[in-house]
C-alpha cells in the first residue's frame, strides 16, 4: 500500500516539475500569442481606416482587414505551440486530426465557394454597402458583406442573410446603383375622352410635384386599348432613388393626376363587361355577312323582324292539311 502511494506521489511531483520547467516557455508563448493577437486588431483598424473614406474600397477593405487579423492570429497560435512544445509543425496537427487535402476539400467546400464569390463581389463591386437591391423575393438595404454571407435590412426591419454563392451567380436588382431613377404607372381613360387631353393634364400634374426632375422630363405614351379604357402611361425620373423617395414621388404623381383629370371632367372607368342578345326574330339570324356581334352591318339600316302573323297563317294551313288528310288536330295550345 504504501509503495502505491508513493508511485502516485512520484508521479505528481515529475508532472509538477515539468509544468514548472513549461511555465517560463508557456508565458512565453501567451505573450508572443497576445501580441500577434493586438497586432492582427491593429492591423484590421489600420485596414478600415485607409479605406473607410474610400466608398468604393470600404467593402474591399472590411474583409482585407479580418482577412488580414485571421492570418496574423493563426501564425502567432503556431509560433506559441511551438514554444511549448518545441517538435511541434503546423504538418503534425492535420495529421493530428486525420483530415486529408480531399477530405478538406470535401468539409469546406460551401466555405470556400462563399468565401471565393464574397472576394469577387468586393473586387467586382456589383453592388456596396447602403445600397437597396433585388435578390429573387428579398428587397432590402446591404448592411455587411462578408467572406461568407451578405446581409440585407428588409423594408419592414428584418434582416435577411444570403450567402455570396447565390449572390454572384444569380440576377440582382441594384435600385440605387446610379442617381437617377425612373418611376411609371399606367392611367386608365374612357374610350370617350380626348387623349390629347388628357395626356396634356397628366404632364401638368407631374410638373407640379417636386420629387419629379425636368431634366430628364417627364412624358406620357399611349400604351394599350383595353377592354374597359384607353391605357396611358406615365413615366418620371426621382433623385435619389431610394425606397422611400419612390414611395413618396409615387403617392403624390398619382394624387395630382387623379384630381387633374376628375376636375377636367376626363372619365376613370373600371372593368366593365357588355353582353348582346341575339334576336332571333331578326331576318339577318344566322347571315354573318349581315350580322356581326349582335350588329346589323352594311349601310346601317335596321333588320326587321320576321312577320309572326305569317309565321301563324302557315301554321294554321298546316293543321287544315294534316285534317283533310284524316289526321287528328293537335291542341291549340300544344
Amino acid at each position: 500500500m504504501t509503495a502505491e502511494i508513493s508511485g502516485v506521489w512520484d508521479k505528481i511531483e515529475s508532472m509538477i516539475n515539468d509544468f514548472i520547467v513549461l511555465l517560463p516557455n508557456m508565458i512565453l508563448a501567451l505573450i508572443v500569442f497576445a501580441i500577434f493577437f493586438f497586432v492582427g486588431r491593429s492591423i484590421k483598424r489600420a485596414v478600415r481606416q485607409l479605406t473607410r473614406n474610400h466608398r468604393q474600397s470600404r467593402n474591399l477593405g472590411l474583409v482585407l482587414g479580418r482577412l488580414a487579423q485571421g492570418i496574423n492570429v493563426l501564425v502567432g497560435l503556431f509560433i506559441a505551440l511551438s514554444i511549448v512544445i518545441p517538435t511541434f509543425r503546423a504538418g503534425d496537427l492535420v495529421q493530428l486530426l486525420g483530415i486529408s487535402g480531399v477530405a478538406i476539400g470535401f468539409a469546406f467546400r460551401d466555405i470556400l465557394q462563399n468565401f471565393l464569390a464574397g472576394i469577387l463581389i468586393l473586387l467586382t463591386e456589383p453592388f456596396q454597402i447602403d445600397d437597396q437591391i433585388v435578390f429573387k423575393n428579398f428587397e432590402g438595404t446591404v448592411e455587411t458583406i462578408e467572406t461568407r454571407a451578405t446581409t440585407i435590412r428588409t423594408y419592414d426591419g428584418r434582416r435577411i442573410v444570403i450567402p455570396n454563392a447565390e449572390l454572384f451567380t444569380n440576377s440582382v436588382m441594384v435600385n440605387t446603383a446610379f442617381d437617377k431613377r425612373r418611376m411609371e404607372y399606367d392611367v386608365g381613360i374612357g374610350y370617350g375622352d380626348d387623349i390629347d387631353r388628357a395626356k396634356q393634364l397628366m404632364m401638368e400634374a407631374m410638373h407640379s410635384v417636386d420629387e419629379v426632375l425636368n431634366d430628364p422630363a417627364p412624358d406620357v405614351l399611349l400604351m394599350e386599348l383595353a377592354g374597359s379604357s384607353v391605357n396611358i402611361r406615365a413615366r418620371w425620373w426621382i433623385a435619389p432613388p431610394r425606397r422611400l423617395d419612390d414611395l413618396s414621388s409615387r403617392d403624390k404623381v398619382l394624387s395630382a393626376i387623379k384630381k387633374k383629370l376628375t376636375a377636367n371632367g376626363i372619365d376613370l372607368p373600371f372593368p366593365t363587361q357588355q353582353i348582346l342578345f341575339h334576336d332571333q326574330t331578326e331576318e339577318t339570324d344566322g347571315d354573318r355577312k349581315r350580322q356581326r356581334e349582335g350588329w346589323p352591318v352594311g349601310n346601317g339600316e335596321v333588320p326587321k323582324p320576321r312577320s309572326i302573323s305569317g309565321s301563324l297563317q302557315k301554321l294554321i294551313e298546316l293543321r287544315s292539311q294534316q285534317d283533310g288528310n284524316g289526321q287528328s288536330s293537335p291542341h291549340p295550345n300544344s
